[in-house]
């Protein structure tokens, strides 16, 4: 067993922001705690700081009990990176320190085959067998069969790129829950899994005895696995962090108080110090009129002056207010036509029609299609026979479920709204400062968040014009309250709309539900269906 415990942690910004000025908490032994916040408030950096890829400066990180990591974006990986190389990089330190060891020792013996190198090769190779390394490929053996269906030693060398998100995804959970660590810090693991993996992923939590720090946006698995919340919030003086100890069927409410009672502490202190300035203003007539009551005057400005120097209660964080205006257009009464549409090697040939003003989920299993669709909808090249119309007037806008964007990388977001939407800075500053973006309008494209690249890239749907959007997991990267905005956005929204979702609570505000189907059909339901053995039951 293990915990993690933080104490008056401090952390700047590079360009001197303090972004943690006091940081204090614990997760417990045996317990599964989720770490929530804004887009960009330093989740991530409070995880490296646990991690101790970031040193504090100042305060304390305490993790007994051996740490796994899983970082947010698994997929930043190099085109030549194999599945062992995943395998190793959330593996223990001195599993990977051995491996390397091997892997010099087989090139030099490759290169030169004497005695020096033979040596050197079985002395790796012990070293290899001290580390835990065969005890860990038996563990990988157990992994890759359970995430990719097939044993380590044939899935070893197949190039991590050649894998869907939710695949990587599953593949390092299975590792870090099954591994020896008993601390995990799990950096949104359940992006890009579809529906029966979050389940299975939520059962895995809900059953394990490891301590659990992990960071998501999905309402229900936070609903179903979370016993406490470590709540982020941005404010003046650099992030404020506190914990609920409860779980998040009450953390709204409880952050509603929390709020309220910041109010009422500085409306405590407003009424304290008027009374404090009237009382010195007061002793000071008297005592203009009785050196008896110079004491008392006296008395009245020393504690004016301490009760002004310790100053007011420190200011409330900022609730984010975020507006999504996605206009829209009147279109043609059908928005989408697809006859006999088959995209290849993907499913098998089916008809749609989707009518102006529908809002229609996209439902199905990894790799079943549901983004190659989206992206044909959009205009890309995708390899496919039969028909498919947008109707008149449609203008569709596309949200990438990856968010590559290689045109905006490097990119400032002002540089990106003067030169593609004609913005000038008070205009552009106005609608970031709608997507609670403003402090980001000078930062890269890249260098944002992921939460904050999927605003950005909502923004440049809205100023677009569109009158269909075509969203591929839109709420896979966004805060609890950026959801939430889009879901309100989309509700006012003057078009029609098709998303790819696997976020059960976002789907339930939609009107049709595609689903495509593992077998490579594509079907209808009356309701969103997670578990396509139940269709298969009441056909």
């Amino acid at each position: 067993m293990g915990h993690v415990e933080a104490a008056h942690l401090e952390y700047y910004l590079p360009d001197g922001r303090i972004l943690f000025g006091d940081v204090s908490f614990k997760v417990a032994e045996g317990s599964v705690v989720a770490l929530v916040g804004a887009n960009g408030a330093g989740k991530t950096t409070l995880q490296r700081l646990i991690a101790g890829d970031l040193k504090p400066h100042g305060g304390t990180v305490t993790v007994s009990g051996g740490l796994g990591v899983m970082p947010q974006f698994i997929g930043s990986v190099t085109d030549d990176m194999s599945v062992r190389d995943l395998l190793l990089a959330v593996s223990q330190e001195r599993v990977r320190k051995a491996a390397a060891a091997v892997d010099a020792a087989e090139l030099r013996l490759m290169e030169q085959d004497d005695e020096a190198a033979q040596l050197a090769y079985a002395q790796a190779l012990s070293d290899w067998g001290e580390a835990g390394g065969y005890e860990a490929e038996n563990l990988w053996d157990r992994c890759t069969t359970a995430a990719l269906g097939v044993p380590y030693e044939r899935a070893q060398w197949r190039q991590v790129n050649t894998l869907s998100g939710g695949e990587q995804k599953q593949l390092c959970l299975e590792v870090l829950l099954r591994g020896p660590d008993q601390v995990l810090l799990l950096d949104e693991p359940d992006n890009y899994l579809d529906v029966p993996a979050k389940r299975r992923l939520e059962e895995r939590l809900l059953e394990t005895t490891k301590t659990v720090l992990f960071v998501s946006h999905d309402r229900e698995l936070l609903a179903r696995c979370a016993q406490k919340i470590v709540s982020v919030e941005p404010a003046p003086g650099g992030s404020d962090v506190w914990v609920h100890g409860g779980g998040f069927a009450t953390y709204h409410e409880a952050r509603e108080h929390r709020f309220e009672r910041f109010d009422e502490l500085r409306r405590r202190w407003d009424e304290k110090h008027a009374q404090l300035r009237q009382l010195v203003l007061d002793l000071r007539q008297y005592a203009m009129r009785s050196d008896g009551m110079a004491s008392r005057y006296q008395a009245a400005q020393t504690r004016l002056r301490k009760f002004e120097e310790a100053g007011p209660p420190p200011q409330p964080p900022r609730p984010q207010k975020i507006t999504m205006r996605l206009g829209g257009g009147r279109t043609g009464v059908r928005a989408l036509t697809c006859r006999q549409l088959l995209l290849t090697g993907l499913m098998k040939p089916f008809d749609l029609e989707v009518f102006y003003g529908e809002r229609v989920a996209v439902l199905g299993s990894n790799g079943s299609g549901k983004s190659h669709f989206l992206r044909l909808l959009a205009g890309e090249p995708v390899e496919h026979s039969g028909e498919w119309t947008l109707g008149a007037r449609v203008v569709p806008g596309h949200f990438a479920q990856t968010h590559a964007h290689p045109e905006l990388n490097g990119r400032t977001l002002l540089d990106i709204l003067w030169k593609e939407h004609a913005l000038d800075r008070g205009g552009a500053m106005s609608a970031l400062r709608r997507y609670e973006l403003s402090t980001q309008g000078e930062q890269p494209f890249d260098r944002l968040s992921g939460g904050q690249q999927a605003r950005f890239q909502i923004l440049l749907l809205e100023l677009r014009g569109t009158t269909a959007l075509f969203l591929d997991e839109p709420t896979d990267n966004l805060d609890l309250e950026s959801a939430e905005a889009l879901q309100a956005g989309l509700s006012a929204y003057e078009g029609t709309v098709l998303a790819v979702t696997h976020d059960r609570w976002f789907a339930k505000g939609f009107d049709r539900y595609l689903l495509f189907g593992a077998d490579g059909r594509v079907r209808e339901t009356p309701e969103p269906v997670w578990d396509e053995g139940r269709v298969a039951r009441k056909r």
